[in-house]
């Protein structure tokens, strides 16, 4: 499984996790590793919840951008009144005028304009908004090839898990013929009981690991089958086995070079980078003048038949001079966002050539390790043959034939957690590179033993 992401527990990560969809379907669903990828790219939960936050960092532009577009606005309203001319602070009255005046009316149909003309910390922060919208998208990205990274791993985990189910039928199988094997000889009084006892014990031993390997299977399907959304109950089977495809043709240094140039998380970081830094010149533009324009224009009168075109312009320029500390509190925290982004970044650039290195070598160890499990697993099955045909010809008692059981239970192990490890290895190589979803169909190539 990929680092940090785990399948169970308290606190599980989003990528562990599926929304189930579409119809369940009758029969049994033949599940290729493609298919997998392809379900997980559209249903694994950690991607749909990336999307959102790529509506949220386009919901922040779009705040920040409106800040620079001109605001209008429209507004109609009628008002009835009635004044008391005393009450207002004219008691000795006019001459021929009441002291009430009313009940009359205004209407007023009025649009709005405000516009920034300059105004240099909103610039900033749309452009902060802008990076910051790019990182989201490349952080959806990065989502992508972590989602082919789980879901691969977890294929090539049940793959494994359903070779080991294969081996250990076969083991079962040949405990079992060595078993009626012994209890013949020893009704024909060629061995002793003991010989029996073993064969029994043998046989019994690799039944438990049958029902052991069968149980992990059909959790780790489970696994799969959450992560890619399938319909609950889902009956499914996999449709790719495991396979050895040579190492791909790359050093570490263009590995290294590749990642820097196509991983999507260090593309990421790179923006939040520039972001953190449009945020700190927007905080220092505090301190610089404004300036702003407002209009408005409208029908106002008594009565429609009875109003007047009015309108009203003005341009303002606002100049800070004092606002208590606000302005530098907010460089210094822009400038911290700053630096940390910038620490984050060279942290994440440092792991990129620690993560290919590692994978390479991971690589290169498991290559190893097949060879030699796959030559162990030749010597093993000449060796539990020998010990059959000798115990058969009564010149090896059945320890044998039970060391020779168990080196070969132990070479079929080897050889199939050295083939997963090598499988495993190439998923990881890809996420390292950065080309996941790309390399998928070159890189997770699985097919035939």
């Amino acid at each position: 499984m990929p680092a940090g992401i785990a399948l169970s527990g308290a606190a599980q990560s989003p990528f562990s996790g599926g929304v189930p969809s579409g119809p369940k379907t009758a029969g049994t669903l033949a599940l290729a590793l493609s298919d997998a990828i392809g379900r997980g790219l559209k249903f694994n939960l950690g991607l749909i919840l990336g999307a959102q936050g790529t509506r949220s960092a386009e919901a922040a532009r779009l705040q920040a951008r409106s800040a620079l577009l001109p605001n209008l606005s429209a507004g109609l309203s009628y008002t009835s009144e009635q004044e008391d001319l005393k009450a207002l602070g004219f008691t000795g009255g006019f001459p021929g005028i009441p002291t009430v005046l009313g009940p009359f009316g205004i209407m007023d149909a009025r649009a709005f304009l405000t516009q920034q003309v300059l105004n240099v910390s909103a610039i900033q922060n749309n452009r902060a908004g802008s990076y910051g919208l790019r990182a989201a998208q490349n952080s959806y990205q990065d989502a992508r090839d972590i989602v082919v990274q789980v879901v691969a791993s977890l294929y090539l985990a049940a793959v494994a898990g359903y070779a080991r189910i294969d081996v250990t039928r076969a083991q079962v199988d040949t405990a079992q013929a060595l078993y009626r094997r012994a209890s013949d000889m020893k009704d024909a009084g060629t061995v002793a009981g003991i010989d029996v006892l073993r064969a029994q014990v043998e046989l019994q031993a690799h039944r438990q690991r049958l029902i052991f390997y069968r149980n992990e299977f059909e959790k780790q399907k489970l696994a799969l089958a959450r992560v890619i959304g399938l319909p609950i109950g889902q009956a499914f089977d996999l449709a790719d086995p495991l396979r050895f495809t040579p190492l791909p043709e790359m050093t570490v240094e263009q590995g290294v070079e590749e990642a820097y140039r196509s991983r999507f998380d260090y593309r990421a970081a790179q923006a939040l980078v520039s972001a953190a830094e449009a945020s700190k010149k927007a905080a220092q533009a505090e301190r610089y003048p404004s300036l702003g324009v407002s209009a408005n224009y409208g029908d106002i009168g008594n009565h429609p038949g009875g109003s007047h075109g009015t309108y009203t312009a003005s341009a303002g320029l606002t100049v800070p001079i004092f606002e208590g500390g606000r302005s530098r509190g907010d460089v210094l925290q822009a400038d911290s966002l700053l630096e940390r982004r910038k620490s984050e970044l060279e942290d994440l650039r440092s792991r990129i050539d620690y993560e290919i290195r590692t994978a390479f070598l991971d690589l290169r160890a498991s290559n190893d390790q097949v060879q030699v499990a796959r030559s162990a697993r030749d010597l093993a099955t000449e060796q539990l043959k020998q010990a059959q045909d000798r115990f058969s010809d009564g010149v090896a008692n059945s320890v044998e034939v039970v060391q020779a059981q168990e080196a070969m239970a132990t070479a079929d192990e080897n050889y199939i957690a050295s083939l997963f490890a090598y499988n495993a290895s190439k998923v990881s190589l890809a996420r390292a590179l950065g080309n996941a979803e790309k390399s998928s169909g070159q890189l997770l190539e699985v097919g035939a033993h």
